[in-house]
């Protein structure tokens, strides 16, 4: 009888002493190994934001589930949850979007230490987005539909209102379009001011076939000899050459043109706070910008040890217009009401 109690309480010891050690290994394994399930809403072009996010899954092993959207679907979508968001991380579009979302509370603020060498024209300073790549607007035209009307390619705004371009341009509807809106504050800032700038897009108005949903898509149709011309960011003008439409001609107003600065942010309320953390620490580092060269993306970027992607637009050749996204932001809605209603109707 001694020798049983004395045997069960053997196996009872090894079986706490296992039971612990079960315990302590886990929660050492809970330390080092990431949990959850990041969501990314991704504002670029999706090749580049599979292997953006590809990188970043091997990088960390945190896992991230991908939404590919425009900036201003996004933009949408985040104000649409906000009461049970459903993302962690709104990656890519311009910042004015960024700007737009902060003022009306959908982003957390998050002052990365990664991102403190990037320049300060390129961060939010209350760090609710950081900029991670730079990209101008230009044109994009056919040299088929060049050669047939006599023209050179446009190096003006009011070159589009040619005849010729009559529903032959494309562009991005600025709604739901990071791009377009860029184009359109661009627009109102190089005419000086917004009673100039309207004049303009109502002239410009008739001339335009499609506001497309996609902001890049304006350039394959302009490849595809679809249309003769669009407006769209020149990175993407460079991406489509590189990809074989040889009839691409690349060209900037030189009255001026605007650019956008590519943010990154964490969503206010994400589920995932921690992880969304070590992904805008990514994001902001030079590995991470130098990842859209994989798949022939050409955005300048923001981090000064980044190494730029070859054959990517040289912004100190262009003209570009003073840039102030935070005002961009938050007059996106006014200025795109005052669109609706006196030019697209």
């Amino acid at each position: 009888m001694k020798k049983s109690i004395k045997l069960l309480f053997i196996l009872l010891v090894v079986f706490l002493l296992a039971a612990c050690g079960s315990n302590d290994s886990d929660g050492a394994d809970g330390e080092d190994s990431p949990s959850g399930t990041l969501t990314v809403y991704v504002g670029f072009q999706e090749d580049h934001a599979i292997a953006a996010v590809d990188r970043f899954q091997q990088d960390t092993g945190i896992d991230v589930d991908m939404v590919r959207m425009s900036a201003g679907e996004i933009l949408a979508k985040v104000r649409a949850e906000k009461d049970n968001p459903q993302a962690d991380i709104w990656y890519g579009g311009p910042a004015d979007t960024f700007e737009a979302a902060k003022t009306e509370d959908l982003l957390h603020p998050y002052d990365s230490p990664v991102a403190a060498d990037i320049p300060e024209e390129y961060k939010d300073p209350d760090h609710y987005w950081t900029g991670v790549y730079v990209g101008a607007i230009g044109f994009a035209t056919n040299q088929n539909f060049l050669d047939e009307n006599d023209l050179e390619a446009p190096t003006s705004w009011d070159d589009l209102l040619d005849p010729a371009y009559q529903n032959q341009l494309v562009m991005a509807h600025p709604s739901s379009s990071g791009t377009a809106y860029t184009a359109l504050y661009s627009i109102l800032r190089a005419k000086g001011g917004d009673e100039e700038g309207f004049e303009y897009l109502k002239e410009l108005h008739p001339q335009v076939q499609q506001y497309t949903t996609s902001g890049s898509a304006p350039g394959r149709m302009v490849g595809l000899n679809e249309v003769g011309a669009g407006i769209l960011f020149a990175h993407d003008i460079v991406k489509y050459q590189e990809e074989g439409f040889d009839d691409i001609v690349l060209s900037f107003p030189d009255d001026g043109t605007g650019f956008e600065i590519g943010g990154v942010g964490i969503i206010e309320g994400a589920p995932n706070e921690e992880l969304a953390q070590e992904f805008i620490d990514w994001a902001a580092g030079p590995g991470a910008q130098e990842v859209g060269q994989e798949t022939n993306n050409f955005q300048s970027l923001t981090h000064p040890d980044a190494t730029p992607p070859e054959g990517a637009p040289n912004l100190d050749e262009i003209n570009l217009l003073d840039s102030d996204p935070k005002e961009a932001g938050e007059r996106r809605q006014e200025i795109l009401d005052r669109w609706d209603n006196e030019v697209n109707n």
